[in-house]
């Protein structure tokens, strides 16, 4: 069966028996890389790289509030909309953490529609 990943589909991504609470995965749909995550029994999804400088977010990052601060440079982002909570205030130089912040202007992490169905996780891609 061909179809497009832009398309309108529900992905399968990760059984739910092996995404516990707390825990954060790194899988692909097609090209995508994306991050799983579940925290108080809700699950999220998101691009998988920190948008700052592509780190990849489930190794190390972690996670509060509903937000997921990158391990790199303390990038903060909430899993909810993705919305840029902190833009790279690390290191804690100020003028060397202003120097890398700048080296990207700050954008929100693409977050994806979930929903749990036949004991699986499903995504289905936002257009944005």
């Amino acid at each position: 069966m061909n179809f497009h990943l832009e398309d309108n589909f529900w992905h399968p991504i990760i059984k739910i028996s092996k995404l516990k609470d707390g825990q954060k995965k790194m899988r692909r749909i097609g090209l995508r890389s994306i991050m799983i995550v579940r925290e108080d029994s809700q699950v999220f999804a998101t691009d998988a790289l920190c948008r700052h400088m592509a780190w990849p977010l489930a190794y190390g990052g972690k996670v509060k509030d509903d937000c997921i601060t990158c391990p790199l440079h303390q990038s903060k982002y909430d899993l909810k909309n993705g919305e840029v909570k902190e833009w790279s205030p690390f290191p804690l130089l100020p003028i060397y953490g202003r120097l890398l912040g700048s080296l990207r202007k700050p954008s929100p992490l693409v977050v994806h529609e979930t929903r749990e169905l036949d004991g699986w996780i499903e995504v289905r891609l936002s257009t944005a």
